[in-house]
């Protein structure tokens, strides 16, 4: 096996700039805490700080991930959109536990959450789909995610006719729109020198409040 090289004394350490989480004083909700960390991201994460790894799996446990865009996140859960014939669709489907983690690596911070997706509801993927561009919304018609295509002309064309299909208003396809995970754990992570990092773990518990506890980096 190969292994990537590092000289020695060169593996660089990871700044905590005076940052640390505390089970002690972190807020009690981890919707609040993940807010106040996404607020700080928006200052310092360019150009995208609300890019996101999902990781699915199939029924029988075949895991693939890839990076979406999270939308909105609320009490009830986090909000991304999609094509549901796409193969994270397919495997939402069939298997509706997924994971979420974000990376902001100026702040030395990531956030993994882990749940049960489901489909929103179809007024709020109506909602959003008004809202996106014009090429954004035509492109959702025009391709068949994750399918096999001949060349990148297909698409092209298929873009043209579209537009002369909706001269005006774009109407939502039937097979997009926007997944909810729930949350069951949220974990936070801060990166410390000698990485010693901070780990804290949010678990909900059956009556639905959430239990808050240290891990080991």
């Amino acid at each position: 096996m190969r292994r990537a090289a590092h000289r020695r004394g060169t593996i660089p350490r990871v700044p905590d700039n005076g940052r640390s989480l505390d089970e002690a004083t972190v807020a009690h909700d981890p919707i609040a805490q993940f807010g106040e960390w996404y607020e700080r991201a928006l200052e310092v994460e360019k150009p995208l700080p609300h890019a996101v790894a999902l990781a699915t799996a199939t029924r029988s446990g075949r895991v693939s991930a890839r990076m979406v865009l999270l939308k909105s996140f609320d009490a009830r859960g986090f909000v991304f959109f999609t094509n549901y014939r796409s193969r994270k669709g397919q495997e939402l489907a069939r298997n509706g536990n997924a994971t979420l983690l974000f990376y902001w690596g100026g702040l030395s911070r990531q956030v993994r959450v882990e749940g049960r997706v489901t489909k929103v509801a179809r007024r709020e993927s109506d909602d959003y789909f008004a809202t996106r561009p014009r090429g954004s919304q035509l492109s959702a018609w025009a391709s068949p995610q994750s399918e096999s295509i001949p060349d990148r002309q297909a698409l092209e064309q298929c873009m043209i006719e579209l537009s002369r299909r909706y001269p005006d208003a774009v109407p939502r396809p039937a097979h997009w729109g926007g997944y909810r995970l729930a949350p069951e754990t949220i974990e936070f992570w801060q990166g410390r020198e000698d990485r010693l990092h901070d780990r804290i773990l949010y678990r909900r518990t059956r009556g639905g409040h959430w239990k808050i506890q240290r891990l080991a980096p």
